[in-house]
Parts: structure tokens; C-alpha cells; sequence
């Protein structure tokens, strides 16, 4: 016969099991919507870093607020290679450069935003960060006719709260997954092997206007054609899927 201290022993035992599954349920439950609700998946407060293609396919950003004078030797590399890419200016560079902004937009490339000044974004408050993007979006329509939607912040600086302000302004927040450092101007042939090193299918290759840069671009340019990859703007390697059929063999 059972007593009755073994009795609510073993019932104690069921109640705590019963609890340590139901808690197990709801943390699985919880676990399968993060994992499938698209809007989560996607990370509200994270920049993209790449795109989302699935084909053979680059992006080529350049961030500008000095280097003006190696602009027109980049526009040329690029039209030799049919290469379009992505430029993110700031709005203080743009109101300097109008004649050579157009140039950019003429051309066929995409003229982003990079704020009005390239300042330290982590430190503005959401006002300060509205006012540089509305500022920097302003200028560059008034001198291409042309709307911005991407945002690239100086230095490459990023949190959730600067995510959801640049996002809740309708912009999509741009980091890189190629990093030339070509601000440091190494070798031009250290420029290309860090690009051939690491590119990858819907990569994004941060770039700035330098001398090495100028002289790595024939070479690499070349090789990315080698390579079958499809040099693409921005907003096209974001967008999802594209014509890559004069790529097939």
C-alpha cells in the first residue's frame, strides 16, 4: 500500500514534469515564430549586407566626400567594363560637385545617400539623423532629378536605433560584405586580391575614389568579368532575382 508521502511525492514529481513540458512547448512555440515570421527573419534592426539575387551578381559602392578629382578616371573604368554601380554621396560633397554629380546620374549609376556631412552617426540623436538624410536627399534630387532610397553612414557605423530611424524614413540601410580599405591606399594588387579573395554571389564591394583604386579597377573589373559576375547598382541587387541568362554557358 502506498502512503501517503510516497502518494504526493509522485504527484509533486507529474505537477513539475507537467510544468517543465509546458514551458518547453511554449519556448518551441516561441522559437518557430522568430524563425518564420518574415519581418523577424528578415532583422528589422540590421543593414543589409549583401543581396538577395541568388545570382551571379556584385554591387560596386563608392562612398564620396573627397576624391573628386579621381571621379572621371573611375566613370571610365566603368563604362569600359559596362560596369553600373552604386555611389553614396554626402549632401556638403554634392552641393560642391553638382556638374560632376550629373555626370554620375548621366551615366547610368545610382546616386545614394550618405548623409549631409560625414560625421558619426552612432552619436545623433533620430532628429539630427532626419535632418542629415532629408538634407543630403534634397540636394541630390535637386541636381539629378533623381530620389534616394539606400543610406550608407560614414564610417560604417550602425546600431538598432539609427537601423529603425533610417528604415522608418523608407530608406534601406546599406553595410558591405567586400571591403576594398582602399582609403588606406595600399597596393592596387592588394585592392584586387581582397576583392577576389572574398567575392561571392550578390556581394556588395565598398570602394572610395583613391589613386590605387583607379589603377586596380582595370584588373579587377576584368576579372570579375572572368568570373561571369553581372556588376549591378544597388537597388537591382536588392530587389531580388534577375536576368542572368547571358550568363549561362
Amino acid at each position: 500500500m502506498i502512503s501517503m508521502r510516497t502518494y504526493y511525492f509522485s504527484k509533486r514529481i507529474l505537477l513539475t514534469m507537467g510544468i517543465i513540458i509546458l514551458l518547453a512547448g511554449i519556448f518551441l512555440s516561441v522559437a518557430y515564430y522568430f524563425q518564420h515570421d518574415p519581418t523577424i527573419a528578415a532583422g528589422q534592426d540590421e543593414p543589409i549586407f549583401q543581396g538577395n539575387t541568388g545570382s551571379k551578381a556584385v554591387a560596386i559602392t563608392v562612398n564620396v566626400d573627397w576624391g573628386e578629382e579621381f571621379i572621371p578616371a573611375m566613370l571610365n573604368e566603368f563604362k569600359k567594363s559596362n560596369a553600373q554601380v552604386t555611389f553614396f554621396v554626402t549632401g556638403k560633397w554634392a552641393e560642391k560637385n553638382p556638374e560632376l554629380l550629373q555626370q554620375m546620374a548621366q551615366a547610368g549609376h545610382s546616386i545614394q545617400n550618405h548623409g549631409y556631412r560625414h560625421c558619426h552617426f552612432n552619436a545623433l540623436s533620430q532628429d539630427e539623423v532626419s535632418t542629415e538624410i532629408k538634407n543630403a536627399e534634397e540636394i541630390i534630387h535637386k541636381i539629378t532629378g533623381q530620389p534616394t532610397a539606400f543610406f550608407a553612414s560614414p564610417y560604417g557605423e550602425y546600431n538598432p536605433q539609427l537601423v529603425r530611424t533610417v528604415q522608418g524614413m523608407n530608406y534601406k540601410y546599406i553595410m558591405w560584405s567586400v571591403d576594398t580599405i582602399d582609403w588606406q591606399r595600399p597596393d592596387p594588387s592588394t585592392i584586387v586580391n581582397r576583392v577576389m579573395k572574398k567575392v561571392h554571389n550578390d556581394a556588395i564591394i565598398l570602394m572610395h575614389p583613391t589613386d590605387p583604386t583607379i589603377k586596380a579597377l582595370p584588373d579587377l573589373l576584368k576579372q570579375l568579368q572572368a568570373q561571369n559576375y553581372q556588376m549591378i547598382t544597388i537597388d537591382k541587387i536588392t530587389g531580388g532575382k534577375i536576368d542572368d541568362s547571358h550568363n549561362s554557358n
